[in-house]
């Protein structure tokens, strides 16, 4: 009889510190992938852009590539999250990483089915699970928003080029897509 590994927050620890790969737990299952493509920093990067405008007018913090580190087998590092002053502050570690989910969460599609099916499903499901009340997937290819939100994250939305983002968890907050995916092939 043959038992699958359960991976856990210590075997990461043992992982060499590698700005090529990223490790990720997801339900005790270890996903090892590649740095992201230029284009997908460059959305990652103009999405968190405007969060961040909007979060030193309005309280909140905007991070780029955290990592969470939740209990024994789940650890993720989604592309770009938004977190309020209050959970920030119960949730940040003497690591300086985050131990709990924020409430809105951003990823952008990287090529391949396998990376497709771990942000679409397996952390969607772990998103839903831990209380996050917003969830977007962005593919720059096809130039959409897939926007996830309310309890268990419905996907509530399909959201394209000439489609302006906005949320209920951020008053005020508006991102023209047009703009994330400007100048890209």
């Amino acid at each position: 009889m043959t038992t699958a590994t359960r991976w856990t927050t210590a075997d990461l620890a043992r992982f060499p510190d590698d700005d090529t790969l990223r490790y990720e737990i997801i339900d005790g299952e270890l996903s090892v992938t590649k740095a992201p493509d230029t284009y997908h920093q460059i959305v990652a990067g103009r999405i968190a852009a405007t969060l961040d405008a909007w979060s030193i007018r309005n309280g909140g913090y905007t991070i780029p590539a955290p990592g969470i580190i939740l209990p024994d087998e789940d650890n993720l590092i989604p592309d770009v999250v938004w977190v309020s002053d209050a959970r920030f502050h119960a949730s940040i570690g003497d690591d300086h990483k985050l131990h709990a989910l924020p409430e809105l969460v951003l990823e952008v599609l990287s090529p391949g089915k396998q990376n497709e099916e771990r942000d679409r499903e397996k952390k969607l499901e772990v998103y839903a699970r831990g209380g996050v009340k917003e969830y977007w997937i962005v593919d720059w290819r096809h130039q959409t928003a897939d926007i996830y939100r309310g309890p268990g994250l419905p996907r509530l939305d399909v959201l394209n080029a000439a489609d302006t983002l906005t949320t209920p968890l951020l008053p005020g907050f508006a991102l023209l897509l047009a703009t994330v995916f400007a100048h890209l092939p």
